[in-house]
């Protein structure tokens, strides 16, 4: 059966266009606008899907590598509806046996929240989160200790050798980065309050995430300017791994490190570990085809951001 890849950057101010110029607008909303159509004529029987959380719905309560979702709610964060996703129970138990299979240990949530890591991209094409069944693979890429790049690539391929056993067609997809420098609050040396909130002793409340978002815009405002907390952007290091991902350049990416990732793309750039799950999914498929790859760096929505999709062989 087919397969399909379909990789999209986010931020919590994606097409803010008080944060960017209008020609950055207009290019990304075109590209999103691309990245729509494909999905739409591939037309997935289910989407499996690889993304990263922002404390919303994983902490260090407990803090797993990966979990696999029965079922899904999305949180509602920037602007992102909340409510349930459409997850096919059965289908995504057997998702995990096949994760499980393979040699790679993930957890499993009968009630996970997700939140803009997840949703804002189909929200942005479709105006809606359960346009397609979805199952969602969570991946740890903002509270150290993080996987490895080897450990994300492992999952995405036992994922690809499942689906190829499936008479489905299925999209392999992922949300996140590229480089990214957000307000990623760390837990060492944090203070009590924060501590609290990063494991999950204290809920943030719907007014403390009103008020971290006007925070962030201000941070993002700055951003646009070229001050600010956050690190630049590193358009050269979005458009290398791009490459290696287009060119399955699976040793190269094993090679990642997620502390040298950190420190030359922002703290929120190892989101691409989602990435390089859904793309190994891919390729555990078989040789894959780039259908779009387009790239714009966006200062003040503190992410480069890329889309790229690929058909496979097999289509």
């Amino acid at each position: 059966m087919p397969f399909a890849l379909a990789c999209a950057s986010h931020s919590p101010v994606m097409l803010n266009a008080d944060l960017a110029d209008d020609a950055t607008c207009m290019a990304v909303k075109a590209s999103f606008d691309r990245m729509a159509s494909f999905i739409e004529d591939f037309a997935p029987d289910h989407i499996i899907q690889f993304a990263p959380d922002h404390f919303h719905g994983f902490n260090y309560g407990m803090m797993p590598s990966f979990c696999v979702g029965t079922a899904a709610r999305s949180y509602g964060d920037w602007a992102t509806s909340d409510g349930p996703l459409k997850v096919d129970e059965v289908f995504a138990l057997q998702v995990l046996d096949a994760i499980r299979a393979g040699d790679v240990d993930a957890a499993l949530s009968y009630a996970m929240v997700v939140d803009h890591g997840f949703v804002q991209m189909w929200e942005l094409m479709f105006g809606r989160a359960d346009r397609y069944p979805v199952v969602p693979i969570f991946v740890n890429c903002a509270a150290p200790p993080l996987p490895t790049y080897r450990r994300a690539r492992l999952l995405g391929e036992a994922v690809g050798r499942f689906a190829r056993r499936c008479s489905l067609r299925i999209l392999f997809a992922a949300s996140g980065g590229l480089s990214h420098d957000p307000l990623v609050p760390r837990i060492a040396g944090a203070s009590s309050e924060v501590r609290d909130r990063l494991t999950g002793a204290a809920a943030l409340t719907r007014d403390e995430q009103r008020a971290r978002e006007t925070k962030v815009l201000a941070v993002a405002a700055d951003a646009a300017r070229g001050e600010g907390p956050v690190r630049p952007l590193n358009p050269a290091w979005d458009v290398c791994v791009l490459e290696m991902i287009a060119a399955q350049d699976w040793e190269a990416l094993d090679a990642l490190d997620t502390a040298a990732v950190d420190a030359v793309a922002g703290s929120g750039a190892n989101e691409l570990l989602a990435w390089v799950a859904a793309s190994a999914a891919m390729g555990a498929t078989g040789q894959y085809r780039i259908a779009q790859k387009e790239y714009r760096p966006a200062p003040g929505w503190i992410a480069g951001v890329a889309h790229l999709t690929a058909t496979g062989e097999q289509t």
